[in-house]
């Protein structure tokens, strides 16, 4: 199992947390695309390091054309040396049409589609091919010398699909390189829906198991005593309810019978109460999202539930703790 880390938001520090994490030793980092862009602190990051994994986890797919991301995810590919991961995501609805401005529908055939379409935008710059895709969602045809940046020495880079539900893990098998395996779940989502899904679609393409990796952003609650593990545990509650309160993801709580928790969430989110969306997320839905232990026992509580099915894991912790606890808890793996 590989293990991966993060560089946060800030551009500003990304060159020196992608360096402390090539350092201590992770496999690579990803970068998420939230309030400040993904793919400029991987970029930043790129020549101060040498064989760290550099990983947009996600870029919204849907927030741009084919063109323009494979144009960017080409670049970066190339400024880091072969080492990019494309993480993709679709987003949902409200964002891509509200916040982006961007048209929604159909999203996992046309995911299915947007990555075909960068791969045939790939092939022309680097196979020299014609550029003919035509598609429902998309149509690309059109590309001259003066635009064609020519062959990539590292060529494309690969492409992660982040999914919960069926047909997009399913995209997943069919089309990309890896399946990026959102923190809201579970080990039994996990093994019960994600890993049939992902079967169905590496069949329809041909392939087997073996040419995909998962990756999975794991919720840890950890700490280095009894109260910074208590507001680890709380940070990850209102972590859980956020993502619980999403239409989206209801299916994944469904399967634990846990669809009336949703319509609970839902209404408080609709209301603003966050604070009292956490204080329904009780410690059986906690321990069942997440992995809770002492430093020493996240790596092995890590690996017995996803040991089999993962090939990297990082850790999903949205609260403060020093480089060195982590540190420790990254060593663990290598006897876990």
């Amino acid at each position: 199992m590989l293990v991966d880390g993060g560089i946060g938001f800030d551009a500003a520090d990304a060159a020196t947390r992608a360096r402390q994490a090539e350092e201590d030793g992770y496999t690579g980092v990803w970068c998420p695309e939230t309030g400040h862009d993904a793919f400029l602190p991987l970029a930043l990051a790129a020549p101060h390091t040498e064989h760290l994994e550099l990983g947009t986890g996600i870029a919204v797919a849907f927030a741009r054309n084919p063109m323009s991301m494979a144009t960017v995810a080409n670049d970066v590919q190339l400024y880091s040396k072969g080492r990019f991961l494309l993480g993709l995501g679709s987003q949902i609805k409200p964002h891509i049409e509200k916040r982006f401005s961007m048209p929604w529908s159909h999203p996992a055939a046309r995911m299915r589609e947007y990555i075909s379409a960068m791969h045939a935008i790939w092939a022309c710059w680097n196979e020299g091919t014609e550029l003919n895709f035509r598609g429902d969602y998309y149509t690309h045809r059109l590309m001259t010398p003066f635009f064609n940046p020519g062959p990539n020495p590292y060529g494309p880079p690969k492409v992660f699909l982040a999914a919960v539900g069926n047909l997009m893990t399913e995209v997943a098998g069919e089309v990309a390189d890896g399946l990026i395996v959102h923190g809201f779940t579970t080990e039994r989502y996990v093994r019960e829906v994600t890993l049939p899904a992902l079967d169905r679609g590496l069949a329809r393409s041909g392939r087997a198991r073996s040419d995909v990796q998962i990756s999975y952003p794991a919720f840890v609650v950890t700490g280095a005593d009894e109260q910074g593990t208590a507001a680890a545990a709380q940070a990850v509650r209102s972590q859980i309810a956020f993502y619980g309160s999403t239409p989206a993801y209801l299916p994944v709580l469904e399967l634990h019978g846990w669809g009336d928790l949703h319509r609970d969430l839902n209404r408080l989110s609709k209301q603003g109460a966050w604070a009292e969306m956490a204080n329904l997320i009780d410690d059986d839905v906690l321990h069942a999202f997440a992995v809770v232990g002492d430093l020493e026992q996240v790596p092995s509580l890590l690996t017995s539930r996803f040991g089999d099915v993962v090939d990297r894991v990082g850790f999903y912790a949205p609260y403060p703790m020093p480089r060195e606890r982590w540190q420790q808890v990254l060593a663990g793996f290598a006897t876990a």
